[in-house]
């Protein structure tokens, strides 16, 4: 973690830069999996909780060709080799417990985006920011949308809805799921948005989007409320009276006691939130 936070004070200087830092070289090629995938390059959106992931979920899913579901949590659907011979079984198929995983995700994916009649699936659950190498290995083809949010405003929203939290292991969570975006965005270059930016100028933010997945811009997706999103409860994301409004609300801003903590200090210089 040491390294990962002084590589993070180099690059205090890329800012906003959605592309592979200069002098890294292109990142190595992924081995391709060992059976075909029925969705090639799903979007996965990482980033921070309380993020605004939930609002961007909606915008996108009012789109007429993408698919954003409700978080999935793919990470959790696991398959479990009953018998101490199934391993081998398996095995003699060329396969893996990882690989039979991916399969499944796989399908998933797939279902989500049959019943919608849509071709694009963007899925936006938190916890992916931690688990990016393993959807680079289930999809090699994956595209990424980087979704950043003022650290200190990330810190204070989930110490004021989490009960109990302690903001010491808030800090390290968001600084953990920060360093994860940074180290995908080294690897594979997506497209930045920022929250904040995204709740005042909406239209610029999902038209940048629409330019990065490869599909004209709709005015729809700015009028969310108007469609159906599925349930909007723990767990699938954001429930809060505003995301539930329908419409789109400005970003808190941050009050005058709420500074930086320190850890996540050269990740809000990155992110240009910080000078």
């Amino acid at each position: 973690m040491q390294v990962l936070r002084k590589g993070l004070r180099r690059r205090s200087e890329l800012l906003a830069a959605a592309v592979r830092p200069p002098g890294r070289g292109p990142a190595p090629a992924l081995p391709k999996p060992r059976t075909a995938r029925l969705v090639e390059s799903p979007v996965f959106v990482l980033s921070c909780q309380r993020s605004g992931s939930t609002l961007l979920r909606v915008l996108l899913n009012s789109h007429s060709k993408i698919r954003a579901p409700h978080e999935l949590h793919l990470n959790t659907v696991q398959v479990h080799l009953a018998a101490d011979f199934t391993a081998d079984v398996v095995e003699e198929l060329a396969l893996s417990k990882e690989e039979l995983e991916h399969m499944l995700w796989d399908r998933i994916l797939y279902h989500e985006l049959s019943r919608s009649g849509k071709s694009i699936i963007a899925e936006k659950t938190p916890a992916n920011a931690l688990r990016w190498r393993r959807l680079l290995r289930a999809w090699p083809k994956a595209r990424f949308i980087y979704l950043w949010r003022n650290p200190a405003a990330i810190v204070g929203s989930v110490m004021s809805r989490r009960p109990n939290a302690v903001l010491d292991d808030v800090v390290d969570e968001v600084l953990k799921h920060a360093e994860g975006m940074e180290a995908c965005r080294d690897r594979v270059p997506g497209v930045v948005v920022r929250y904040e930016d995204l709740t005042t100028d909406p239209e610029g933010e999902t038209r940048k989007i629409c330019e990065y997945l490869g599909v004209p811009w709709e005015r729809d997706m700015l009028e969310y409320g108007k469609q159906d999103h599925g349930p909007l409860k723990p767990f699938f994301g954001d429930w809060s009276k505003n995301i539930k409004s329908g419409t789109i609300q400005p970003a808190r801003a941050l009050s005058d006691d709420e500074k930086t903590p320190d850890p996540l200090i050269p990740i809000a210089k990155t992110w240009g939130y910080l000078d």
